[in-house]
């Protein structure tokens, strides 16, 4: 299997399956002289960790991370970093009864066309229990960019199935299962999941991702554009179906006298390019928008067929997330985190 990589001078390689002995990450690239310890790459990982509330799954993993090498004496060395997490709390008999049908909607159907062989357990590779190692990379990254460049990237949920969470304080987000930014509307969150959860069904969210601290310039025209990178690696977690910079779709309906952010002596007085002009940051804050499909597994049960083509009833039991999007906000910022510091280095590399 290859596509297990992501970057060019900063790369971020993912491996492990959800229910085998450790899942973990190797990152090459990363400069020497980061202070870098595994407490670092930890507080990203305990926010994303599953069993935090009664809102997401119930698997009890610590994620505990462990560093094997690219530091000496708390330094990394530009050496490759390996980074493992082992999976303690993997319950594969609840996948037998789907060992031989495919979800609907799910990746079950598609890689068993492709690799006629698959790890059924929890999802195997295509789980998105292999985010852990991609947030794992990504908080290398998040500290890099903020210790060389001043760069802060935090993100939060906008909307929960129906239920519409105007941004109000970043200050709220940490305070609550959701990664909301509006403390008003958890308790109308938490009752459409309370509902949600006892339907056995799943539902989607929007998460939104803001870089703030760029300098202009980073990004390569055409087919290595800011934008495109950043809506390719995005493209890559687990149910996201869409990614739009800005604007993104409301340019739609939008004149061009509108939209075109105009630029005084004092700076741009709009950002509906959402920070990248031409595939290249203009400087201002860089505005990321993910659409995120609802779960696959779910205990509704679904028309669908085995492998031997014959027609079944599908219904998934274990423990699943609801909404994957409740727990997508670090992993958003972790991928938008890796393909900035591999823009940083590229720019740097060309342009001192």
């Amino acid at each position: 299997m290859s596509g297990n990589t992501l970057g060019k001078l900063f790369c971020v390689s993912n491996f492990g399956e959800s229910h085998g002995p450790a899942i973990g990450a190797v990152v090459d690239g990363c400069p020497p002289g980061l202070p870098l310890t595994a407490q670092d790459i930890q507080n990203e990982l305990d926010r994303r960790r599953p069993g935090t509330s009664r809102h997401v799954t119930q698997r009890q993993e610590a994620d505990q991370v462990e560093i094997l090498s690219g530091l000496y004496e708390g330094v990394t060395t530009g050496t490759p970093i390996g980074l493992l997490i082992r999976n303690t709390d993997a319950r594969s008999k609840d996948y037998s009864n789907i060992e031989d049908t495919f979800r609907p909607g799910h990746a079950d159907y598609a890689y068993w066309k492709k690799y006629a062989h698959r790890d059924p357990r929890g999802g195997g590779r295509s789980s998105a229990r292999l985010t852990a190692p991609t947030v794992a990379g990504g908080a290398i990254a998040k500290k890099w960019l903020k210790e060389t460049y001043g760069v802060v990237i935090r993100g939060y949920m906008s909307q929960l199935g129906p239920v519409q969470v105007p941004f109000h304080d970043w200050a709220h987000v940490e305070n609550n299962p959701f990664f909301a930014a509006n403390a008003d509307v958890v308790p109308e969150l938490e009752a459409f999941m309370d509902q949600l959860r006892r339907d056995g069904d799943s539902i989607g969210a929007r998460i939104e991702v803001v870089a703030e601290g760029l300098p202009a310039g980073w990004g390569e025209p055409i087919y290595d554009r800011l934008d495109a990178d950043i809506a390719h690696a995005m493209m890559g977690l687990n149910a996201v179906k869409g990614v739009s910079i800005g604007a993104g779709f409301e340019s739609i309906t939008q004149r061009g006298s509108e939209h075109g952010d105009e630029i005084t002596p004092e700076g741009f007085q709009t950002n509906h390019a959402g920070g990248i002009l031409g595939g290249i940051s203009s400087g201002q804050p860089l505005q990321v928008s993910l659409a995120i499909k609802p779960t696959s597994s779910i205990r509704v049960e679904r028309r669908s067929v085995n492998r031997a083509n014959e027609p079944v009833q599908v219904q998934t039991l274990g423990r699943h997330d609801p909404c994957v999007g409740i727990r997508a906000t670090p992993i958003a910022e972790a991928l938008l985190a890796i393909v900035l510091m591999d823009h940083a280095l590229r720019h740097r590399a060309q342009c001192g």
